[in-house]
C-alpha cells in the first residue's frame, strides 16, 4: 500500500508538471518573427525594373528598361535576368504570377500601327499590343478574338493562361487613344482562346490570376472607370465579390488554391481604397493599413494564407507589407537594417516558400525589382524611418494602382 501510495504521489506530481509545461507552452508565441534577406534583381541596363509575379520555385516575371529607355518584358531565375524581347515593336511587359515551369504571360508591341489610333500599351507609339506566353525565354503570340489588342496575365501550373483581349464591338464608353473596342476576359487552354462570361453588361473585363483548380480572379467595368467590379470566374460562371463600401475601384488580383482571393476595394465615398481578403465563408474582409496610413492594397496570396501588398500615407508614400494571422507588418522592419533597398510595394506576390517579390527604392532614387527570402538570421526589429518617395516614384505607384490590370504598367518619368 505504501508503494502504491508513493507511485500515486509520483504520478500526480508528473501530471502536474505536464499540465504546467502545456500551460507554459500555450503561453509562448505561436508564430515567431520571420526575417528576410533582400536581393536587388537589377535591370536590363536601364534604371527601372518591376517584379510582377513569382512562382513557387522562384521564377520572377516582370519588366525592365533598357539603356535606351525602352521597356521590355523580363524573367529572373536564380538572380539572372533574361530579356524576353517584343513582338516587333519597342516595348512590352510580363506580369502576374508565372508557373513553376517559368511560363509567363504579358503583352508586347508589334510593328503594326493600330488602325484606330489606339494606344493600348500606353507607350505613346500607337502600335498594336498583343498578348504572349513566354516559355524557355521564347515569346509566342497568343490567339485573340477579332480585335487588334490584348494582354495575358497569370499562368497556372497546368499551362492555362488568363487575360483580356479586344473584340470588334465599339466600346461607346471609350474614345481613342484610351480605347476603341470592348475588351473581354479570356482563358487560353491547350492553345485555344475562350471568352469568359461578362458581368452585368460591362464593356471591359480582365482575368488576372488563375489557380491550379482553374478559378480566375479579375475585374470588369467600363472605359471611364473600368476597375469597378471585383470578380471570380468559377465553372464558367462569373461571381461579383462585392466591395468595402465604395463603387469606383474594386478588383481581384490573385487567388490561391484554397479559393481565397485578394485585391483592393474603395471605401465609402471612393476617396481611398483598402486591401481585402475574400473567402466564400466570410465574404470580403478589410485588411486595413499600417498605423498612420490611409490606403492599402493586397497584391498576392500564397497557399498558407499570407498576403502581401502595400500601404501608403496621405501623400502617397508607400511601404511594402506582409499580412498574416490578422496582423499587418511593414516588410522594411523584417529585413537587415543596412538593406540596399527600401521596399515600396510587394507587387510580385508571395510564394509558398515565403519568398516575396516587388519594387524597392535604391540609394540613387531608382526603382528596382526585389526578391526577399526567409532566413534563420535574426536582428533587432526597429521601425525604419518612413521614406519620402521622390515625386516621380509616387506618381509611378499611383499609376500602377490605377492600371493594375488593363495595361498601363508604366515606368518613372
Amino acid at each position: 500500500m505504501k508503494r502504491l501510495g508513493a507511485l500515486t504521489c509520483v504520478a500526480v506530481a508528473l501530471f502536474a508538471a505536464l499540465v504546467l509545461t502545456v500551460q507554459l507552452t500555450a503561453q509562448e508565441p505561436q508564430h515567431k518573427t520571420q526575417y528576410y534577406t533582400v536581393q536587388d534583381l537589377g535591370t536590363l541596363g536601364g534604371t527601372y525594373s518591376l517584379a510582377g509575379g513569382l512562382s513557387n520555385n522562384g521564377w520572377v516575371s516582370g519588366q525592365s528598361t533598357l539603356p535606351d529607355g525602352n521597356l521590355h518584358p523580363a524573367v529572373w531565375r536564380d538572380g539572372v535576368i533574361t530579356d524576353l524581347g517584343t513582338l516587333g515593336g519597342l516595348n512590352g511587359w510580363a506580369g502576374w504570377r508565372p508557373n513553376n515551369r517559368g511560363e509567363a504571360g504579358g503583352a508586347a508591341e508589334t510593328s503594326i500601327p493600330d488602325p484606330n489610333g489606339e494606344d493600348y500599351c500606353s507607350f505613346g507609339t500607337y502600335l498594336e499590343c498583343h498578348p504572349f506566353l513566354s516559355r524557355d525565354g521564347v515569346m509566342t503570340a497568343l490567339p485573340m478574338l477579332d480585335g487588334n489588342n490584348g494582354e495575358s496575365a497569370g499562368v497556372n501550373n497546368l499551362g492555362e493562361v488568363v487575360g483580356g483581349v479586344e473584340n470588334t464591338t465599339i466600346d461607346t464608353t471609350c474614345v481613342a487613344p484610351q480605347g476603341y473596342y470592348q475588351v473581354k476576359a479570356v482563358l487560353w487552354k491547350n492553345g485555344e482562346i475562350h471568352e469568359l462570361p461578362t458581368f452585368n453588361g460591362d464593356s471591359r473585363s480582365y482575368g488576372l490570376g488563375i489557380n491550379d483548380r482553374g478559378q480566375i480572379a479579375g475585374a470588369s467595368g467600363d472605359c471611364s472607370a473600368y476597375n469597378l467590379h471585383a470578380l471570380l470566374w468559377q465553372d464558367r460562371r462569373v461571381i461579383n465579390l462585392g466591395n468595402l463600401g465604395g463603387e469606383m475601384n474594386n478588383a481581384a488580383l490573385d487567388i490561391n488554391n484554397l479559393d481565397q482571393v485578394v485585391g483592393y476595394s474603395d471605401l465609402p465615398g471612393d476617396t481611398t481604397m483598402h486591401g481585402y481578403l475574400w473567402q466564400k465563408s466570410t465574404g470580403m474582409s478589410d485588411l486595413g493599413t499600417l498605423p498612420g496610413d490611409v490606403g492599402s492594397d493586397a497584391d498576392g496570396i500564397n497557399n498558407l494564407g499570407q498576403v502581401v501588398g502595400g500601404s501608403w500615407d496621405a501623400e502617397g508614400n508607400e511601404r511594402a507589407i506582409l499580412w498574416q494571422n490578422g496582423v499587418m507588418t511593414d516588410l522594411n522592419t523584417l529585413i537587415p537594417p543596412d538593406s540596399p533597398l527600401y521596399l515600396i510595394e510587394a507587387t510580385g506576390t508571395i510564394n509558398d516558400r515565403g519568398q516575396i517579390a516587388g519594387i524597392g527604392l535604391t540609394s540613387t532614387g531608382d526603382v528596382h525589382a526585389f526578391l526577399v527570402t526567409p532566413t534563420a538570421r535574426q536582428w533587432e526589429i526597429s521601425e525604419r524611418p518612413r521614406v519620402v518617395l521622390p515625386e516621380n516614384v509616387r506618381k509611378l505607384v499611383q499609376q500602377l494602382r490605377r492600371g493594375r490590370f488593363g495595361h498601363k504598367l508604366t515606368r518613372p518619368q
